[in-house]
């Protein structure tokens, strides 16, 4: 039933995205609203944490702000705006994989900080970063690489997204046109 609703769900994205006659600004809105309503969800509901939820909401709409700022941007050509639907992705993905890389959910023993290392896994959520804890009170870094992703990914979005958050401050028009069909 999952897989038949995801398929739904995608072949509407497909034609939503493909269809013309539908402004851009509804078109971001259809794509991006999905994935961070459910993450505020979670938050509410399941993890019951009612402040970081609400913080999740208002982010989303700055950056929404923001994304439809540089997306209705006059001068900057079409690749710089495609950047942002790739350099977001990557950041969250690499920031999962960040603060999941001591991976303490497994059974114990079986995390690589006590498997490999002889050590206790710990993360911060902010910034990404995951380390074994020794003894002795000394640390190894795990994730490195990942976390450079992260950081390199995080810096371009969040430059082009102040661009276009810059466009609309600067120009408001530029908001409202999004959601004009031509």
């Amino acid at each position: 039933m999952i897989a038949l609703l995801v398929v739904i769900a995608c072949a509407l994205a497909v034609y939503v995205l493909a269809h013309p006659r539908i402004a851009s600004g509804i078109k971001v809105v259809f794509l991006t609203a999905p994935p961070v309503a459910g993450v505020v969800w979670l938050l509410e509901e399941v993890f019951e944490m009612t402040f970081t939820a609400g913080v999740v909401g208002a982010l989303f709409v700055v950056c929404l702000v923001a994304l439809l700022g540089l997306l209705g941007h006059p001068r900057l050509p079409t690749w710089t705006k495609l950047i942002v639907f790739c350099t977001v992705p990557v950041a969250a993905l690499s920031w999962l994989l960040v603060v999941t890389a001591d991976d303490t959910i497994k059974d114990p023993g079986e995390d690589p900080c006590s498997l490999y290392y002889g050590g206790v896994g710990s993360s911060k959520a902010f910034p990404p970063q995951a380390y074994c804890r020794y003894e002795d009170g000394s640390t190894h870094d795990l994730a490195t690489g990942t976390q450079f992703v992260f950081w390199v990914c995080f810096t371009v979005s969040l430059a082009l997204l102040s661009v276009g958050l810059w466009q609309v401050v600067r120009d408001p028009g530029t908001l409202v046109r999004q959601f004009r069909t031509l």
